[in-house]
């Protein structure tokens, strides 16, 4: 397939540096010259009606119904949704208790096939790939990164790529003791006639990304970013996305 790709890049909210993601996707996709990228914070209909491939990098970000309708026809038509990070999140930050992590709307969650729960404080940690013959992890050697490690609720139906094992507790959270287990860390689902490629790694956080929590983080988080399997891993993921079927 040739010819122009309009592109969704959904970049936004709470408790990370947005800005940083939203500069490093953006070279990503610069590096495809047929590539025409429209920039949002959140989802809209109208902008999902317009794509052919969505790239999002979000936290605390949930479509409503008529963005769910417009993606419904979206993976109907074969398109591809390229998620990073925190897209699967909803979170309820409360100073007396912990963490919340409310249910996803259920149609959202049957499109991206899992939901973050919980991580430990970011740290370093392996990841696995459980399936080398996939081009997406071709050649992909196991790797540690400082991250936050996602522990989620996964639905069945998840073709997994990377996988991280974690033992122990996450008591900022809801749920504050794991068992051990392996989590994914990236993994492909079909929906309908299009598919979701899910990564969790990315985090980023900057000196006034916790406000109004707290006035001034001490420190900036850059996560996998500098990784280089980590930019390899983003660099297929979008290639991955271009394929997609919509509009022809």
């Amino acid at each position: 397939m040739s010819g122009r790709i309009d592109v969704l890049l959904v970049v936004g909210g709470p408790w990370h540096d947005m800005d940083f993601a939203r500069l490093e996707l953006l070279t990503f996709l610069g590096e495809h010259d047929r590539l025409r990228v429209t920039v949002r914070d959140a989802y809209q209909a109208s902008d999902i009606r317009n794509a052919r491939m969505i790239v999002s990098y979000t936290c605390n970000i949930v479509a409503d119904d008529p963005a769910l309708d417009a993606l419904d026809a979206f993976f109907e038509a074969g398109g591809r949704w390229f998620a990073l990070h925190g897209t699967n999140s909803r979170i309820v930050l409360e100073t007396e208790r912990s963490v919340l992590c409310p249910p996803l709307p259920g149609r959202l969650l049957d499109i991206l096939g899992s939901q973050f729960a919980a991580h430990p404080a970011p740290d370093g940690f392996k990841v696995t790939p459980c399936d080398s013959d996939h081009p997406l992890v071709a050649g992909i050697e196991p790797f540690r990164v400082t991250d936050e490690q996602y522990l989620q609720r996964h639905l069945p139906g998840n073709q997994v790529l990377l996988t991280t094992r974690f033992e122990g507790a996450t008591p900022l959270f809801e749920t504050t003791e794991w068992p051990a287990a392996d989590h994914q860390v990236m993994y492909v689902r079909d929906v309908r006639a299009g598919a979701v490629l899910y990564l969790t790694l990315g985090h980023a956080r900057g000196r006034y990304d916790m406000q109004p929590l707290m006035d001034d983080y001490p420190f900036v988080e850059r996560g996998s970013w500098p990784h280089p399997v980590f930019r390899e891993l983003v660099r297929r993921g979008i290639s991955w996305a271009m394929k997609s079927g919509v509009h022809g």
